[in-house]
């Protein structure tokens, strides 16, 4: 039996600088063998430095992935085009037929005011929220008790309580 092609995913948000990078970063840690992922931004502006802290704290390196502009996948093929914001879901390009695309809107935590501790604390629960979805979305069912998740009636993984 031949070796299964990965399915191509393009994670995108605004900037490019926190979202879309975690996302990318969790689907390649956990998935990696079966997803070849991206990430793009309609603005891009760079990683953002609490984004690459956040993630080296649960031992994931974001600090070499680079802030792109959507406009370099132009042309591309992807199976799955997902935006991370409201901003990506509402201007993202049409895509070939065929592309499946999805959208869930977090919160933008490079917005977040406070002090330097509340302003990572709003960080790590974007984290938290992204990686949680990242693995209901693309895991299996056999992942999720990997990653110390449980199934629902309903087929798909949610946190154990």
């Amino acid at each position: 039996m031949g070796k299964t092609k990965k399915k191509r995913v393009l994670f995108i948000c605004r900037h490019n600088s926190a979202r879309s990078q975690m996302a990318e970063a969790f689907l390649r840690e956990f998935y990696g063998n079966r997803y070849k992922v991206y990430n793009a931004g309609i603005e891009p502006i760079g990683i953002n430095p609490y984004a690459i802290r956040i993630m080296k704290e649960i031992g994931i390196y974001i600090s070499k992935q680079k802030s792109k502009s959507l406009n370099k996948f132009a042309g591309e093929e992807f199976d799955y085009v997902v935006t991370t914001c409201g901003d990506a879901d509402e201007v993202c390009p049409v895509f070939p037929l065929g592309v499946e695309r999805i959208h869930n809107s977090f919160d933008d935590p490079t917005i977040a005011k406070g002090t330097e501790e509340e302003i990572l604390s709003e960080f790590r629960r974007v984290r938290d929220e992204i990686r949680k979805w990242v693995i209901e979305t693309f895991g299996s069912h056999e992942e999720c008790f990997r990653y110390s998740y449980s199934i629902n009636y309903s087929g798909h993984c949610r946190t154990r309580r």
